[in-house]
């Protein structure tokens, strides 16, 4: 993170110890630091599960302790508009959409990115776990040094003219080093929970949630024979693979393995339901995705490379080639569990993430 002392940074602080060590660690860089609370969600404000309060006086403190300026947006419209929207329409529509992917791309890496410029800002910073590395003129992701907190699969739709001026300073460090830094800063925070929440809308019983904007439709659960074995809610309330929730254990003549959700039918409002965690059913090979999108330049495709369908799983081997549709397909050495529409298949050469697309 070489710098002058003329370059100005402005850092997303969310009020949780990565960001508060992003700023630490740029403040002992010689950067000129700013921060920035993005509060993002409106609705249920003064409920249980609104930590926005909290937050800002957690960033406030923070912002006391490091002594640097604290900006406070309310970018709840353009979140609404340019996520949450979206958010319900893939919901409605029976896939299981991935919130957090277009919230750095619409809001932490457009709108938040804007504004910073509009404060003089000569950079941008955020508390992700990735890397940007620089080669040829072009900015490229790479995966965050710490395996387990490794960010780049929702970072994977962001431009690579984005990535040029910003900077993840948590790159190189994994969680345990970020908690001690904080701690010996004296930090308040330094032990302050992982948010698991929705991006900006924080943890909540997610059912309750989704019932407020999208009327459930209760319908039957079949097994694969075509059985009814019980009732769902609710289609949006389940995600391809899911355990949970379903309400059918210790069905008279059934074996006694788990089941699991096989596959959602929208047009008669079905469940299909399967026992066993490596079901057939469950099990795919062969994926097809939407328009993709590449970080830098397009890959010549065909392609062998590795790829995630979900966050922190295992790098997978596959070639990926163009569809007539003009999506990708994507061809897995092995077979792989519960791949879900509406979620991403992240594409990576090594470290560095090449971009992604949605799955079909």
């Amino acid at each position: 993170m070489a710098t002058t002392q003329q370059d100005k940074v402005i850092v997303g602080l969310s009020g949780g110890v990565d960001s508060a060590v992003t700023a630490l660690l740029l403040i002992e860089h010689g950067y000129q630091v700013e921060a920035m609370f993005m509060k993002n969600w409106n609705e249920d404000d003064g409920s249980e599960y609104c930590t926005a309060r909290t937050d800002l006086e957690d960033a406030l403190r923070i912002c006391d302790r490091l002594n640097i300026e604290l900006h406070t947006v309310n970018f709840a419209s353009q979140y609404w508009d340019n996520v949450f929207d979206h958010f319900l329409v893939e919901y409605r529509a029976g896939r299981t959409p991935n919130p957090d992917v277009l919230c750095n791309r619409e809001i932490k890496f457009k709108v938040f990115s804007d504004y910073a410029n509009e404060l003089g800002a000569d950079f941008i910073a955020t508390g992700h776990y990735a890397r940007v590395v620089t080669r040829g003129g072009q900015a490229m992701l790479y995966k965050g040094n710490d395996a387990n907190k490794d960010q780049s699969y929702f970072l994977h739709a962001v431009s690579g003219q984005q990535f040029v001026k910003t900077l993840f300073p948590l790159g190189e460090l994994t969680k345990t080093q970020v908690r001690h830094l904080a701690e010996k800063a004296g930090l308040h925070n330094h032990q302050k929970k992982d948010s698991t929440g929705i991006c900006f809308i924080g943890e909540r019983r997610f059912k309750d949630f989704l019932e407020n904007y999208i009327p459930a439709q209760p319908g039957p659960i079949l097994d694969e024979h075509g059985k009814t074995i019980g009732q769902h809610q609710g289609l949006m309330y389940h995600t391809i693979g899911q355990r949970q929730g379903l309400g059918i254990g210790g069905l008279d003549g059934a074996a006694d393995a788990p089941w699991y959700v096989a596959e959602k039918k929208m047009h008669s409002n079905t469940l299909i339901a399967v026992q066993g965690n490596q079901h057939p059913a469950l099990l795919k090979s062969v994926l097809q995705t939407e328009a993709p999108h590449w970080i830098n330049s397009a890959p010549t495709l065909p392609l062998a490379c590795s790829a995630k369908t979900r966050y922190r799983q295992p790098d997978q081997a596959c070639s990926v080639a163009t569809n007539p549709s003009g999506g990708l397909t994507v061809e897995f050495a092995a077979p792989q569990r519960a791949i879900t529409p509406g979620q991403y298949v992240v594409f990576y050469d090594g470290q560095h993430c090449l971009g992604g697309a949605v799955i079909q």
